[in-house]
């Protein structure tokens, strides 16, 4: 059994405002209309002849995941990280996991966040990465390097193992412009993308030759896992773990290793800069995510945009990214820098850092639509047959008006049927709930009054997603 592990975490902070902390960077759409995340899923099942995926992701975005990946045939299983603690705990207990479903697994650890459009090359070097990892070898996938990078690691091929496949000489970290131009002309460096095929016993023997503290400690932690339908939840002590990426915990110890040096084209979408480089350009270098945008006198800029029209005039060499409650304008040379940006909204205590204006929930969504001192006004909108928490709020009364579908609303001691052009009252204190008993989507208006409108101030009495207060 070849195996599928798709770590799908991190903020991609130098994609902001369009990835923030809430709705992440595998959660982007590039290239085809479809998210990074279930490119990442399709093209593990093509390789992998439709084995479930094993994701190892944050808890907080597994509703998230579960209804992005809602229309695919073949469901993933999830491992839930209540904290995230970097590649190598990740893949300690997927490799755990995955040794308890076949003693012989193979796993294909992918982050969710690649993009690799020519797939054909891609299953061609993954099936030799696989016959190399039952031979006991730690395959990494290098990439041939089409420009000196200094935002990639690289790695030194030696010796040819076969086919394609040569030893790894070293690592290398991220090299300045002068030496990354020389391993461009050498020829024998290639990308480290991150992916790796192993077996799960394999890998778990090398952890006990070079790790052995942090498999210890993530043989205690499984042994804690709960499992439940599709997904297994770590527990608390997962946040003890080290926190250390495969590289350094396995990788750059380890002797019996070997990297195919991948035919296909492959981006780690790790700044804008590589997002223009996605989209097909004009003829003057302009790319958009948006048809509508209107693009005047200007050359190699790239605009993204959802909901408003965006005309650039005389522009060269910039992104322009829009979103409902953010912009930026940045030169493109400067794409790395963005993460700047996050650190200040984060160090002034800016939501921005964190959510867009619409925010997921696992029974929906919701809009600020206006937030002003003293009130808030919102759009609801929850799924059929979803439900909220049975709550209270301290600070804060709500005016609750239903626009489309069929409500049921708790309201202390009431309960309430409610349709279109109906409302309520919820004072602060009283415990209340939503329900979208219709077949349809259930959409409110939600005006919120108070001296302090802060989305910590809930009491949750009964909640059927497991969130805590």
């Amino acid at each position: 059994m070849l195996i599928p592990v798709i770590l799908s975490g991190g903020a991609g902070t130098r994609l902001w405002p369009v990835s923030r902390e809430a709705h992440p960077k595998p959660f982007m759409r590039i290239g085809g209309g479809k998210s990074l995340l279930t490119q990442t899923h399709e093209r593990a099942l093509e390789v992998s002849g439709n084995t479930a995926p094993l994701i190892v992701t944050n808890r907080d975005y597994y509703f998230l995941s579960r209804d992005e990946l809602d229309e695919q045939q073949v469901k993933p299983h999830y491992l839930l990280e209540p904290k995230g603690r970097n590649t190598a705990p990740a893949v300690a207990l997927a490799a755990l996991w995955a040794l308890e479903k076949d003693r012989d697994a193979c796993m294909l650890v992918m982050p969710a966040d690649h993009l690799i459009k020519d797939t054909p090359s891609f299953y061609t070097a993954v099936k030799h990465a696989e016959n190399l990892a039952r031979d006991g070898f730690l395959v990494l996938f290098g990439v041939r390097p089409t420009a000196p990078e200094t935002g990639f690691g690289y790695i030194e091929m030696g010796d040819k193992v076969s086919g394609h496949a040569q030893v790894v000489q070293r690592f290398v970290e991220k090299p300045d412009a002068v030496t990354a131009s020389r391993y461009l002309a050498q020829g024998n460096y290639v990308w480290n993308s991150g992916m790796f095929c192993f077996k799960a016993s394999t890998i778990l023997d090398a952890f006990e030759t070079y790790s052995p503290e942090l498999l210890a400690a993530a043989r205690e932690v499984y042994r804690s896992t709960k499992t439940d339908c599709d997904k297994s939840e770590l527990p608390a002590s997962f946040a003890a773990l080290e926190n250390i990426s495969i590289d350094y915990a396995v990788m750059e110890k380890a002797r019996n290793l070997a990297v195919i040096p991948g035919d296909f084209d492959w981006s780690d979408i790790g700044a804008w800069k590589a997002v223009a480089e996605a989209i097909p350009a004009d003829e003057q270098g302009n790319t958009s995510n948006n048809c509508q945008s209107i693009v005047i006198d200007s050359h190699n800029t790239h605009i993204e945009t959802k909901d408003r029209l965006v005309a650039v005039i005389g522009l060269n060499n910039l992104l322009v990214i829009d979103t409902p409650d953010a912009l930026l304008v940045a030169d493109k040379s400067k794409s790395q820098e963005v993460r700047e940006v996050v650190s200040r909204l984060k160090a002034a205590g800016h939501e921005a850092h964190k959510t867009h204006r619409t925010v997921v929930r696992p029974w929906g969504t919701y809009t600020v639509l206006q937030d002003a001192p003293g009130f808030k006004i919102k759009r609801i909108s929850v799924k059929p047959g979803a439900s909220l928490s049975l709550q209270m709020h301290h600070h804060r009364s709500e005016h609750w008006v239903v626009v489309s579908g069929n409500a049921e609303v708790v309201n202390g001691e009431q309960i309430i049927a409610l349709q279109a052009n109906e409302s309520t009252y919820i004072p602060a204190g009283n415990r209340h709930r939503l329900t979208n008993v219709g077949k349809d989507e259930l959409a409110l208006i939600e005006v919120q009054c108070g001296a302090y409108l802060g989305e910590d101030d809930i009491v949750r009495f009964e909640d059927i997603y497991g969130r805590a207060q």
